[in-house]
């Protein structure tokens, strides 16, 4: 079966934001299926504009910034 987009359902998100761009910290439900986290990272290019890119490795600062926020996200599975 393809992907839908119809069905999937965002539970929970929050983003972390810095200059160099945001960490966006989601829980999403697949047509009523098991909630699951997502972590995504979104980079600014020179004109601002944000671009997907692999989240990677994070900074000291991200990761405590970020942390409260899948704690949050854990409590709404």
């Amino acid at each position: 079966m393809p992907y839908d987009a119809s069905l999937d359902k965002s539970v929970f998100s929050k983003s972390y934001e810095n200059d160099d761009g945001r960490i966006t910290v989601s829980v999403y439900s697949y047509n009523n299926g098991p909630k699951k986290l997502q972590i995504v990272r979104e980079n600014r290019d020179p004109e601002g504009t944000s671009r997907f890119a692999k989240l990677g490795r994070m900074t000291k600062e991200e990761a405590q910034a970020v942390l409260p926020l899948i704690q949050e996200a854990l409590s709404s599975m």
